[in-house]
């Protein structure tokens, strides 16, 4: 089994469950970044957590990973686009501590409201300063919350209860949906100009970092209060810092920062901020949940699985009527590569039926895997088997339509005169080949199968069954295609292991036999 690099802490519960798979855990904490190169080499899959840097170089070191998993949501100290480019899955939690992230948001809100910790310092301090930190209410206040996502619902909800009026920027969001949760959307420069608190909930992209610089907080509502429990470098903590120290922003609440861990930044001291240590995670429940979380997330990128969080995977979400189809879609590509064999030309993946109502993406890149598996030496996951496309020269086409005149879904592939078509059937789903080189069939799509074209005429199927028997090859399944016209010229055969090469030739140069096609996936 795989070798698991652990370089962080994370709930024993993940840990066993990767144990309990087979994997060795290999947990090696805080090292240096020249300790982790070393460490990386040989090792499937790297687990860490904010603390380790996962840079182009250290990828480049892991040569044989097939995963990254963060236990928790940001991903801005991994290289995500080096580790697309080498084909490494990058995975997160991103359900784990969003309640945790949002209880704490709340938290700071009230504790900037009220003066919390600056009062509890005081009093034990020996001062009794009950005027001097005098707070306001939240009830009627207008809370901005920026990014209306997991989290930023979750604050809607609660700061809602406190009787406050809620508005929100997210370009992403439809204003429909957000009145849905009576939240006003505005743009940015309009929610900052209009909110008393303001709560941040973006992820940190490019895009986002500096978002709050000086320009921005200068347009802002004089006394405006702003809470950040997303991500450092959002807010340009010296220009916070100006901005309150001049009277314009009333104060802050700060969890996060441009750099971490850090004991030095110019939010520090003054008496209008509140600071924690990123501890927007820090529940015990989070952290269980976001272990057992990238514990699952890795075992299922390591066994060549569907996985759920993976964020460099395109259209990395499947819904309930897709997912059964994924496990189909990847054995049809890899038995369709057997088949098609050296045959040129573009590769299309067509969906028929309900399935056409949905986002297929995910079923081509599971059909691609197959494919390029079957093919390839190198390994193959749903990260790069776009990438192998390309390399391979093979246009791939995707078409869908909700037409479908013999089966509720159909998965169909082409390429160079050849296809083959599979679907589920049944209360339990079981998967069918139906189509082979246009001729209909109905069989389990086995491991070991044998594709035989034939004169049409009597006798055939007694000529192929012997030969298989006189080489001691049992015959699992066996169905005779059909083509549209009626003619019956095609043999699909399952056997329970794979066909020697020399019984393929022996078929081949049987009286009647056209040709041969061994379709073999292993076990």
């Amino acid at each position: 089994m795989a070798r698991i690099l652990v370089t962080e802490k994370i709930a024993d519960g993940g840990l066993e469950r990767l144990r309990a798979a087979g994997h060795e855990v290999d947990l090696q904490l805080s090292l240096s970044p020249e300790e982790l190169i070393s460490a990386v080499d040989g090792a499937s899959a790297l687990i860490i957590r904010s603390a380790t840097q996962v840079t182009p170089e250290v990828l480049e070191a892991g040569a044989d990973l097939t995963v990254v998993g963060r236990a928790g949501i940001g991903l801005d100290n991994v290289a995500v686009d080096i580790a697309t480019e080498r084909g490494v899955m990058v995975v997160n939690a991103p359900q784990s501590n969003t309640l945790s992230a949002a209880e704490h948001t709340m938290a700071l809100l009230l504790a900037q409201a009220r003066n919390v910790p600056q009062a509890h310092a005081a009093l034990v301090d020996g001062r009794w300063e009950r005027s001097r930190w005098e707070g306001v209410e939240l009830s009627d206040k207008i809370l901005g919350i920026v990014g209306l996502g997991r989290i930023g619902k979750l604050v809607a909800q609660r700061a809602s209860a406190f009787g406050m009026r809620l508005v929100a920027y997210d370009p992403f969001v439809a204003p429909e949906r957000a009145r849905q949760i009576n939240v006003e959307m505005l743009e940015l420069d309009e929610l900052l100009a209009t909110a008393d608190f303001v709560t941040l909930h973006l992820a940190k992209t490019p895009e986002t970092v500096g978002l709050l610089d000086a320009d921005r907080l200068a347009k802002a509502k004089p006394g405006l209060r702003i809470i950040n429990v997303a991500r450092g470098g959002i807010v340009v903590e010296a220009d916070l810092a100006d901005a309150i120290r001049s009277g314009h922003i009333g104060g802050a609440a700060i969890d996060v920062f441009a750099t971490e861990p850090t004991t030095e930044s110019p939010l520090f001291g003054l008496p209008e901020v509140v600071v924690t240590p990123h501890l927007g995670a820090s529940t015990r429940e989070a952290q269980d949940k976001a272990g057992d979380t990238i514990a699952e997330m890795v075992g299922l990128a390591l066994a060549g699985e569907f996985v759920p969080f993976a964020v460099n995977v395109s259209a990395a979400e499947a819904n309930e009527t897709v997912r059964p189809f994924l496990p189909l879609a990847e054995r049809l590509g890899a038995l369709f590569a057997g088949l098609s064999g050296g045959a040129e030309g573009a590769l299309e993946i067509e969906y028929h039926g309900q399935l056409a109502e949905y986002d297929t993406r995910i079923l081509t890149l599971s059909a691609l895997k197959g494919f390029f598996g079957r093919i390839s030496d190198e390994p193959v996951s749903y990260v790069n088997a776009p990438k192998m496309a390309e390399d391979h020269g093979i246009e791939v086409r995707e078409s869908a339509t909700t037409t479908s005149h013999d089966f509720v879904n159909l998965i169909t592939l082409r390429r160079g005169g050849h296809t083959m078509a599979a679907t589920l059937v049944g209360l339990r789903g079981e998967p069918r080949l139906v189509l082979v080189d246009d001729h209909g069939v109905d069989l389990p799509p086995s491991s070991h199968m044998l594709v035989v074209r034939n004169d049409d005429r009597p006798g055939m199927i007694g000529r192929v069954g012997t030969i298989l028997g006189d080489a001691g090859v049992n015959i699992a399944d066996m169905d005779v295609g059909q083509s549209p016209s009626g003619e019956k010229a095609l043999m699909v055969v399952a056997t329970s292991d794979a066909v020697p090469a020399e019984v393929a030739d022996a078929l081949r140069a049987a009286d009647g036999i056209l040709s041969v096609h061994v379709v073999d996936i292993g076990d």
